[in-house]
């Protein structure tokens, strides 16, 4: 199957955020990646050409995942 850019943009910062919720102490890892099913589950309900939500929440994401990267958040 092929993926246009920002699907495949969608789908790697999903890929990210679960890795770095596997670097989560366990007891704190299902809390990460529940919160990262429901923020991207919440967001397909878009309309698939609303390029600008998307992408607004792509950088909303990322800044997210750069936020919860870090080794100081435990939970």
């Amino acid at each position: 199957m092929k993926f246009s850019g920002l699907q495949r943009d969608v789908l790697s910062l999903y890929r990210q955020c679960l890795r770095e919720a596997h670097k989560k102490p366990e007891r704190s890892r299902v809390h990460f990646e529940q919160f990262a099913r429901s923020e991207f589950h919440k967001a397909g309900q878009l309309d698939k050409r609303d390029f600008a939500a998307i992408e607004y929440l792509l950088r909303k994401g990322r800044k997210q995942l750069e936020l919860f990267s870090s080794p100081a958040i435990t939970d």
